[in-house]
């Protein structure tokens, strides 16, 4: 509920009597459940990134083929946008208003999925099927999938996973080796 508020309206722009009005509680008893609207805010934003983590793991253990590792984070990527479209907007647009170590924390998972993805491109370049690309690669092949939260429609034509297919190709074909290289 609440992410769906903050992604419709902003963080700043929703107060507490507003969640507590379209949650059924009021502020008294949405407050015995929370601390603060900031409490709201890192959990939609931890509860959706960890969930990543623990799935890229996952994955990887699953997938020792750089190839295929690639294409199924592709997918499983996709899957949970197309299902936690608000959690995705608000995680991206309004983790600038987390705090402290709840933001820190909160960078920190962000930056622990990375390296699933950075660490699958690194061993395909150990053997020979990707080529080395600058880190900063890596943030713009994963921008490419969260933009899509401003785009996707999880109804639409395409499902997650063909999309999932379509960028996961582009991926792989721009970090496949050349055969001048």
């Amino acid at each position: 509920m609440a992410a769906s508020l903050f992604a419709k309206k902003g963080y700043n722009g929703v107060g507490v009597a507003e969640i507590g009005a379209a949650s059924g509680f009021g502020r008294g008893t949405l407050y015995h459940h929370i601390e603060s609207k900031e409490d709201l805010l890192h959990e939609i934003a931890s509860q959706y990134i960890s969930g990543l983590v623990q799935s890229g793991h996952r994955i990887a253990r699953e997938y020792p083929d750089p190839i295929q590792r690639l294409n199924a984070l592709s997918r499983h990527l996709m899957a949970v946008i197309s299902s936690s479209l608000a959690e995705i907007v608000v995680c991206f647009r309004e983790v600038q208003s987390l705090t402290g170590t709840r933001h820190h924390d909160v960078m920190c998972m962000h930056t622990e999925y990375q390296q699933i993805w950075s660490k699958t491109i690194e061993e395909g370049v150990q053997q020979n099927v990707f080529r080395a690309v600058d880190k900063i690669a890596v943030k713009g092949l994963l921008g490419m999938y969260f933009y899509s939260c401003l785009w996707l429609k999880p109804d639409g034509l395409q499902s997650p996973e063909d999309i999932g297919d379509v960028f996961s190709d582009l991926v792989i074909r721009s970090l496949s080796r050349r055969p001048d290289e």
